[in-house]
């Protein structure tokens, strides 16, 4: 009878604990076993709690106090009961010695040594003879709009040109026939001894005839063309043949040396351009030959004839100009130097050009002073080398103008104009307005600088002091 007896106990106490954290029928925390009671009896389990503890089970509590042990429900000892009815305990006795055996399970559990602390300090990698370096914050970089990136774009960069993909696989009798710009021949020819490439420029032939828009060219059914000879990059540095008159079929024989390394000149790339001279206006590109030299074999020479392409440029560059500008303070006088011009513009068919500088000063919208250079008979790349000098007073500098004008020397009419600069208060361009502002800050010293000659039309349209001058 015994054996019966106590299943029912441990079910009954093991309900009780399940209850006692989470509900086992319901599954939630319960503290008073409200979710699962279903008779009075089992509510009198957790009814008033008793205020004194039995003996028996102080004393087990001693015990493990001093022996440091712990001990499970099981071990817990029981009083046998009998089925006896005289030996039978009450509903009242039952629910105290039932819970006396919660608190004990509880004060157990609470007894139950807990997991060590650790203190952990954070971890630094790195090493310990490094010096900190502050970190700098990051660039924040402009958004561009769609806008900003397609104004990037450089539509000249993409026109027809011989570097174009339908140019570069046409055979030359496809260019001439689809063209009709003509056909070139020249040599090359590397110089090992002395360091030099010779390019010769033999003849043309099948040239179109001159397009004019405004009907003032004299002779309408032949050209006067000419070659121009540079090696790409440098564009500063190029050569020119003479004009040969009124033909479609021009015989140049014209042979020119480049002072270059073999190696630097095995990266350049031979351009030929052939344009027809104009003595009222700016000259028109024909047509022009673009040669690779990594593609040749520069030590053992060669010659081509080859068909003419379209140009991106259809008109040619009217030359540039080396000046320097001093300014004396004390003295109040503003020092000019004209050095030397190259790549002038051709005004005359048979000889060059006689080119001089006109130097005037400008105050305001003033003409105050005008002198001249001399010319020089025969030449497209002058030097001058003389020097100018304009009385400005300090508090007068900053509205001065000086206008610079290339004029071909003509003694039968009126001067060839040839192009044009201003530099000062109305400068015609950035490149202007950036040497006068080094000539300003940096007083009695010269500055030197070169300048791309612009049209008479460019210069009056940018610049009020062009206007005032001739």
């Amino acid at each position: 009878m015994l054996e019966p007896l106590n299943e029912g106990f441990l079910s009954r106490i093991s309900d009780l604990l399940l209850c006692r954290w989470t509900c086992r029928h319901c599954c939630e925390k319960c503290y008073e076993s409200s979710c699962c009671q279903s008779s009075e009896d089992e509510v009198e389990i957790l009814g008033p709690f008793p205020a004194q503890t039995p003996p028996w089970l102080m004393a087990g509590r001693s015990s493990d106090k001093d022996g440091d042990s712990v001990h499970t429900a099981s071990e817990v000892p029981l009083t046998p009961r009998t089925n006896s009815p005289d030996r039978r305990c009450s509903s009242s006795d039952t629910s105290k010695s039932t819970y006396s055996l919660t608190r004990r399970i509880s004060s157990l559990e609470s007894r139950r040594p807990s997991s060590p602390l650790i203190d952990i300090k954070p971890i630094e990698f790195g090493v310990l003879s490094a010096k900190k370096e502050p970190i700098q914050p990051s660039v924040l970089r402009r958004t561009y709009t769609p806008d900003d990136y397609f104004r990037k774009f450089e539509p000249q960069l993409y026109s027809l040109d011989s570097n174009s993909d339908d140019v570069d696989f046409l055979t030359d009798e496809e260019i001439l026939s689809k063209y009709q710009l003509g056909m070139l021949h020249f040599s090359t020819q590397y110089d090992l001894l002395h360091n030099h490439l010779t390019v010769r420029v033999i003849e043309a032939r099948d040239l179109p005839p001159p397009i004019s828009h405004d009907g003032s060219r004299q002779d309408m059914a032949h050209s006067n063309p000419y070659v121009k000879i540079c090696l790409l990059p440098d564009q500063k540095n190029s050569k020119q043949t003479g004009v040969k008159r009124k033909t479609q079929k021009p015989v140049f024989e014209e042979r020119y040396t480049f002072e270059i390394p073999f190696l630097e000149a095995q990266r350049r790339t031979l351009l030929l351009t052939v344009v027809d001279f104009d003595k009222f206006s700016r000259h028109c590109v024909i047509g022009k030959v673009s040669v690779p030299l990594c593609e040749v074999d520069l030590v053992k020479g060669g010659h081509w004839w080859k068909a003419l392409v379209p140009s991106s440029q259809n008109e040619v560059e009217l030359g540039e100009l080396l000046l320097s500008l001093n300014y004396l303070p004390s003295a109040g006088r503003l020092n000019v130097d004209v050095i030397r011009a190259k790549q002038l513009l051709q005004t005359d068919v048979s000889q060059g050009s006689d080119p001089f500088v006109k130097i005037q000063l400008v105050h305001g919208l003033k003409l105050v002073k005008t002198k001249k250079t001399s010319f020089l008979r025969g030449t497209i790349d002058p030097f001058y080398n003389e020097s100018f000098s304009f009385k400005v007073p300090q508090e007068e500098l900053e509205n001065a103008s000086l206008v610079f004008t290339v004029f071909g020397h003509n003694m039968k009419s009126s001067n060839d104009f040839i192009g044009r600069i201003v530099i000062g208060q109305y400068s015609s361009g950035p490149s202007e307005s950036n040497h006068w502002r080094r000539m300003l800050n940096t007083h009695r010293t010269a500055v030197e600088q070169w300048h791309s000659l612009r049209s008479r039309a460019e210069c009056d349209r940018v610049s009020p002091a062009s206007l005032e001058v001739t």
